[in-house]
This record gives structure tokens, C-alpha cells and sequence, in this order.
């Protein structure tokens, strides 16, 4: 009798939710065979392997990784039956063309839905996802936190995956200090995420084994908060689901994959940067929300944006850096940098595109809208280097840094620097505090009820 034929599939990612989907649902299907991964959204992830390590016993020779753009071509030369999209923050339209490019293209489009693919923890887990990349969920994790560990409850932070490294040495990886950062070398993507999580007191946990991860941070914790990326959906169950609306992009909630699924799954739906949005933008929120899911509770957050050297800014031309993702395929064109350095009464937020270097010229190219910031790229050596010449060349007075790291002990920046941060503060009732109170409360209850 000859073997049955093992269905071969494609997952379509960018180095995150593609790998968590293999992991969890098929790197020990002998019925299946993942013949590759294509990658986007992240520069240089293309070209590499899944490595046999991770990948498991099916596949001694790991998973090649290729570029989106040769899906056609990978689908023909395997005769692939089935792609599985798997990657975040993509337009309902752009899911669908390429649903119609796969569909011609003679196999079968497909999503992995979040049941199939979420961890079980064995303490109680708050997650917080958000309808689009930039909303502003960094802020509201690192409220929670230190609203958990002002009352004693010790909490571990599992961010979402950056696995932008070695995937065989990050498969579990543990931050607890910035000298872990420098350790690893972590690239500012990944400090954009970890840093200030970190400078609070908080133990991150990343990488690429959402099992062993899970595992290792439940050791340490009474509460784990997940703590996502882009707009994806939770990789770990939660027993509480915080979603976080960005109101200078209301009507997003509902065009963006997988964030509408997210802002329909909410428990709790946070309407953040009230403080700088329209008044109408909030109002079309919560309209939305009753309309779509009106058992969620609503929580109204205010994002309190800071320089610290605010006088400087007055009169003064500025070059602006802000977090590389919520400008990019985030789409948003400012952030905190930009927020501080208008309200402080900049003269002007100088053009960083006739000065961008290498790689970042390529950035600007592929995201038109941005025209008065600089997105701090950093996914490898060469990007760092483009962005320390480009910012070197900008004829300016200071640049403001608007990511929540310190960026000037990775390049060196001639001009003056002034950081812009941002914090989560409570602006209505119910506050996020009380949301959270609640849900320990009920946690402990269940818990004791279930004699654990």
C-alpha cells in the first residue's frame, strides 16, 4: 500500500504568529507538511530556516523561510493545497487580495483561528491586544503592572514574539535587567517593548516557544499578563481580554485583520489618548462598541505625553524619532516625539527624507505618508548604522526621541537629544484599576472555590 500523501501548506507570516501556528498545530501532524514559510513586514527575515531544533522530528532539515513576494512560484514547484495566513495589522481588503492571488493561484487561503492556538497557563492571565499597531497598549500594560505590583501580586510580562535573532538560542529568553538586553543583543525593536517594562521592576519573557515560555513565567507568577503585538491576537488563553482602541484611527476597529476579531472577543475595550483625539472620535467608539460588543466595558485612558528638557524646544528645529512599527505598517504618521515636540512650540519637525541613508530610504519609499519623523529602525547592524548617518545629516537643533528607549546608547547622536515619553493615565469611571481589582478578586474566588 503507498503512504498516504501528507497535505503540504504554506503559512504566510512575519516571524511572530506564522512560527506559534506551526507549533502549535503542526509541527507533529504526520498528515501535514509545512514546505515553507513566507515572510513580510520585517526586513532580512527572508532567506533564512526554521531551524530542525524547533521545527521537530518531521522535519530534520528545518523549514526554509522565503519572501512573500515568491508565494506563486513556492505554490506551483511543491503543489501546495493549502495556505495559512498568519501575520498581523493587514487590511481586510489586503487579506483578500492575496486570498484571490492564492486562490488563482490553485490552493486553498485559510486562517488559524485563536482557540486552536492558545496556551493554557496555570495562573490567571490578562491580555492586552489592540485593533491596530501604535494604539498604545505598551502604556497599558505597564499600568497594569504596576497596578499588580503595588498591591503585592507578583507579575510576569510575556510579550509577543520579536524573534528577529538566532531562533534556536531565543526559543525561551528571559529579561529582567537592561544588562540582559545588551547580553542578548536585542534589536530596538525588541528594547522598544522590553525597556520600560524593565526600568519599572518587571520580568519579560519572549522568544519563539509559547509552551516553554508559558511554562517558565507561570514558575514566577501569580498573574501573567500577555502583552501583545501589532494588532495580533493572544498566543496565551486569557481569563481577561483588554483591548485597546486608538481613536485617531476610529473606524479601524473593523477594517484591520486581526483586530476586529480582537475588539469583538474584548472584555474590556480601552478607548486610549482620549486626551488628544476628537471628542467625536470617542463618541464613534463607543458607538461602535455598543453596537458590536456591547457586553464589553468600557475604560477611557488619556496618553500623557512628556519631554524632559521641554524648554529646548521652543523655537527649534527638531528632527523627530519615533517607534519604528507604529509609523511603518502601524500607519500612524506621529507619536509621542512628534506630540511633545508641537506642544512645547518646535518651529518646525524638519523633513528627515532627503537625508535617509541606505536601508531607511527604502522605509520611506514603501511608506509614503511619513514626511516630518524617522522611524527608528534597528532590525539589524547595517539599519543602525543607516539610521545613525541619517541622523547625523539632518540639519536640525535637537532630536527628539519618542520610542521608549534610550536610543542614544545605541548610535551616537551629534545634535542634542531630548526624550519624549508617554504614560497611561486614567481619564473616566471605571478606572483600569478597578477593572483589574475586579478581575484578581473574582480570580482569587474561582481559585479558592476550585480548591487550588
Amino acid at each position: 500500500m503507498e503512504p498516504t500523501r501528507r497535505e503540504k501548506v504554506v503559512i504566510m507570516g512575519a516571524a511572530g504568529r506564522d512560527f506559534h501556528v506551526f507549533a502549535t498545530c503542526f509541527r507533529d501532524d504526520a498528515s501535514v507538511e509545512v514546505v515553507a514559510f513566507t515572510a513580510t513586514q520585517i526586513p532580512g527575515i527572508d532567506g533564512r530556516s526554521y531551524p530542525p531544533d524547533l521545527a521537530g522530528p518531521l522535519y530534520p532539515e528545518g523549514i526554509p523561510i522565503f519572501a512573500e513576494e515568491r508565494l506563486g512560484e513556492i505554490i506551483a514547484e511543491h503543489g501546495v493545497d493549502r495556505v495559512v495566513f498568519a501575520y498581523s495589522d493587514v487590511s481586510h481588503e489586503q487579506v483578500m487580495h492575496h486570498a484571490s492571488r492564492v486562490l488563482a493561484w490553485g490552493a486553498d487561503f485559510a486562517f488559524i483561528g485563536p482557540e486552536r492556538t492558545m496556551v493554557c497557563a496555570d495562573v490567571p492571565v490578562v491580555s492586552v491586544c489592540a485593533v491596530r499597531t501604535g494604539a498604545g497598549k505598551s502604556g497599558i500594560s505597564r499600568r497594569i503592572w504596576e497596578h499588580l505590583d503595588a498591591a503585592g501580586v507578583r507579575v510576569v510580562d510575556i510579550r509577543h514574539p520579536m524573534p528577529y535573532r538566532d531562533l534556536s538560542r531565543m526559543a525561551v529568553e528571559r529579561y529582567a535587567s537592561i544588562a540582559d538586553l545588551d547580553r542578548l543583543g536585542v534589536t530596538i525593536e525588541e528594547r522598544e517593548e522590553y525597556e520600560h517594562l524593565i526600568a519599572a521592576g518587571a520580568v519579560v519573557f519572549a522568544g519563539v516557544d509559547y509552551e516553554a515560555i508559558t511554562r517558565a513565567a507561570e514558575a514566577e507568577a501569580d498573574v501573567i499578563i500577555w502583552d501583545g503585538g501589532n494588532n495580533d491576537m493572544p498566543f496565551i488563553r486569557p481569563d481577561l481580554e483588554i483591548v485597546v482602541l486608538d481613536p485617531h484611527r476610529a473606524g479601524h476597529e473593523r477594517r484591520y485583520h486581526p483586530g476586529e476579531v480582537n475588539f469583538l472577543r474584548a472584555d474590556v475595550l480601552v478607548i486610549n489618548k482620549v486626551d488628544t483625539a476628537p471628542a467625536s472620535s470617542v463618541r464613534s467608539l463607543r458607538a461602535a462598541a455598543a453596537e458590536h460588543n456591547p457586553h464589553a466595558t468600557i475604560v477611557e485612558m488619556a496618553s500623557e505625553v512628556t519631554a524632559d528638557d521641554s524648554g529646548a524646544l521652543a523655537g527649534a528645529r527638531v528632527l523627530v524619532i519615533e517607534d519604528g512599527p507604529t509609523v511603518t505598517h502601524g500607519g500612524m504618521a506621529f507619536g509621542a516625539g512628534a506630540i511633545a515636540a508641537r506642544r512645547h512650540g518646535a518651529a518646525e519637525l524638519v523633513d528627515p527624507r532627503p537625508y535617509a541613508a541606505g536601508s531607511l530610504a527604502d522605509t520611506f519609499a514603501s511608506y509614503p505618508h511619513l514626511d516630518s519623523v524617522l522611524p527608528a529602525m534597528g532590525y539589524s547592524d547595517e539599519q543602525l548604522d543607516d539610521l545613525a548617518a541619517t541622523v547625523a545629516a539632518v540639519p536640525c537643533d535637537a532630536v527628539v526621541i519618542g520610542t521608549p528607549i534610550d536610543l542614544a546608547r545605541l548610535i551616537d547622536i551629534p545634535q542634542r537629544v531630548i526624550h519624549a515619553t508617554y504614560r497611561a493615565v486614567d481619564a473616566g469611571d471605571p478606572t483600569l484599576g478597578d477593572v483589574i481589582d475586579r478581575f484578581v478578586a473574582d480570580s482569587m474566588r474561582s481559585r479558592a472555590g476550585a480548591g487550588t
